[in-house]
């Protein structure tokens, strides 16, 4: 007996068999990061969400436990499939969590899931076919249905084929962080991990689109596959000065939003809303003038000056903006 043996380490003939036991591929073509802090029950359902797809590759989910205890729920895996639990061994935050678990990722993939969202049926399957049918793709996500607690909004993407123009030009809501999956050489390569220097890491999942995008195709399942929780229990709910400081890291690190005034005025006017909402009245005007110079027809704008004035809250429009099933 071999010493792989004697530690019941698989040898190669052993993990060639097992590839094909009941015409299960047993390799790990996907790792699935799922970023978690202290919510276990939300947690548990997004794990089980990806356990439950009907698919014939093998895979993982890591969740990375981000400055709380390592406590992997009890859960049925399916054959082919791990589960494990790691530190967030970065800096503190989504983006130090989702690195952690890219390093310690063994899949030719790599899917994001927040703890609060969950995938919807056939939603893996999906990608794996799209990746198949378009192999320079460095991205490849889906739409999703947001779900308040009272009613669910389904949120479709423009074009199954995004630029990097249209990711300037909008920011493609209805493409959410939990549905991406991504080429793992890419994210330790060219096109690099999640950028940990963003404010509170706000704005993570659009940077790292820009980003793709400017280096090549971002390819878009246009069902929804996702269902994306907005109850408020968001880390990021009502964080308003993070948001407005995360904006403007954005637009210093990519400079390509000044080659399109719309574009630029409208992230101007997103840093103006934020700012008011932060009761920053004097700035908030200040980025209002740029973004309406900029765009004239920028209702955030608009809405931070009144905001600014007091004349209406930022309660409010964010109130009935997510009744519509959309965000600021």
């Amino acid at each position: 007996m071999g010493p792989a043996e004697h530690l019941g380490i698989p040898t190669t003939s052993d993990v060639s068999r097992m590839r094909h036991i009941r015409g299960v591929r047993m390799l790990r073509e996907v790792s699935v990061v799922v970023p978690t802090h202290n919510r276990p029950e939300l947690m548990k359902l997004a794990v089980e969400s990806v356990l439950a797809q009907k698919t014939s590759v093998g895979g993982e989910v890591i969740i990375v436990f981000d400055a709380c205890p390592i406590e992997v729920p009890e859960l049925e895996i399916p054959e082919g499939w791990i589960v494990r639990g790691i530190a967030n061994s970065r800096s503190r935050g989504l983006a130090g969590a989702r690195n952690s678990g890219i390093d310690a990722a063994e899949g030719r993939l790599v899917a994001f899931l927040d703890d609060d969202d969950e995938w919807l049926s056939g939603k893996l399957d999906a990608q794996l076919r799209r990746f198949e049918e378009k192999p320079e793709a460095i991205v490849v996500g889906t739409a999703m249905i947001i779900d308040d607690g009272e009613s669910t909004h389904v949120r479709l993407v423009p074009d199954e084929e995004l630029s990097h123009e249209a990711f300037l030009r909008n920011r493609n809501p209805g493409l959410h962080s939990s549905s991406l999956m991504f080429r793992r050489e890419l994210l330790l390569g060219e096109l690099g991990l999640i950028d940990e220097d963003l404010p509170r890491s706000y704005g993570e999942d659009y940077d790292i689109l820009l980003r793709a995008s400017s280096l090549g195709l971002v390819s878009v399942v246009n069902e929804p596959l996702v269902r994306v929780l907005w109850k408020g229990q968001s880390y990021y709910f009502g964080q308003w000065a993070s948001y407005a400081e995360a904006l403007q890291y954005l637009l210093r690190k990519h400079p390509d939003f000044a080659s399109i005034p719309a574009a630029l005025g409208r992230i101007e006017a997103q840093v103006a809303f934020a700012l008011a909402a932060s009761g920053d009245a004097r700035g908030a005007r200040a980025w209002a003038r740029k973004a309406l110079r900029h765009n004239p027809k920028q209702v955030k704008a608009m809405l931070a000056v009144a905001i600014s004035w007091k004349l209406v809250t930022p309660q409010t429009i964010t109130k009935i903006v997510q009744k519509l099933g959309r965000g600021i």
